[in-house]
């Protein structure tokens, strides 16, 4: 099982190049980033119940942090955890993640979701009642533009007359689609019609959604596994286990988005996790 890192990146934190840095000099194997484009004052109350954290505000644009990051690292996947695909047009969309595959050489994932601030996304022209089928319809767009020399779609949320785009993404078909959601029927619907695999929060979601992953990727033909990567548990030796004896492929524990005095000794106590862990 894989173990690395997710962090609200800021302009508070480490640089994407130095965390990037030492989050492959210490053995881990990926650095994901979150997105949110901005935060109106009247923004929706955070799901955890608690104020919202000041990064939520701060934060990097992922592709922009990501494309740093594979600069100066060899080895680590770059991901996205998760991208706000309802909030973005599609097709540039497209452009970004197949540019920031190529130039890593194949070692990006696309973790994307729906969204839960209902004002952020409604400045970006989309209701709140259609952002499911907004992503749904968007992911579309982007493989037929990452796998087709002529790609077109006709959807109810997204429209594509035949275009054509290159470059193509390096890893073959395309990078790995994650869908970041609580893995309720629609989500699942969604998971095996238009991703590659989940992002559950956690190891209970996980626990317990597992059965019902793996029964519907069976039941609509799917070949393969999911892949499974789960985002955010306590970082503790016996978990991590539990989650590999489960069949899970990669685990993100969070940093602190912090400065570099508190960012770097979690780095280093992830590590150790991970040195046990193998």
């Amino acid at each position: 099982m894989r173990l690395g890192v997710a962090i609200f990146l800021t302009d508070r934190t480490p640089t994407p190049v130095d965390l990037a840095r030492a989050v492959e000099e210490r053995g881990l194997d990926h650095l994901f980033v979150p997105e949110h484009t901005h935060m109106p004052l009247a923004h929706d109350p955070h799901p955890s119940g608690e104020p919202l954290p000041d990064p939520y505000r701060r934060t990097l644009d992922p592709f922009v942090a990501l494309a740093a990051a594979a600069a100066v690292t060899e080895r680590i996947e770059l991901g996205t955890g998760i991208c706000l695909v309802a909030q973005r047009d599609p097709i540039v969309t497209a452009k970004e993640v197949a540019s920031l595959d190529l130039v890593s050489g194949g070692r990006f994932v696309l973790g994307v979701g729906y969204g839960w601030n209902r004002p952020e996304l409604e400045a970006h022209g989309v209701a709140w009642a259609d952002r499911r089928d907004v992503v749904r319809d968007r992911l579309r767009v982007l493989r037929a533009l990452w796998t087709e020399d002529v790609a077109s779609v006709d959807a109810p949320h997204a429209q594509l007359a035949p275009s054509q785009a290159w470059p193509k993404p390096s890893r073959a078909p395309h990078p790995p689609v994650l869908l970041g959601a609580g893995l309720g029927p629609r989500t699942l619907a969604d998971l095996v019609d238009v991703a590659d695999g989940w992002m559950p929060m956690g190891a209970s979601a996980t626990r317990e959604g597992l059965p019902r992953l793996r029964d519907g990727w069976e039941r609509a033909g799917r070949d393969g596994s999911p892949t499974v990567h789960v985002y955010g548990t306590r970082p503790d030796l016996d978990g991590l286990r539990e989650l590999a004896g489960l069949g899970v492929d990669a685990v993100s524990l969070w940093l602190p988005s912090a400065g570099a005095d508190e960012v770097v000794p979690a780095l280093d106590r992830i590590a150790e996790l991970r040195a046990r862990l193998r």
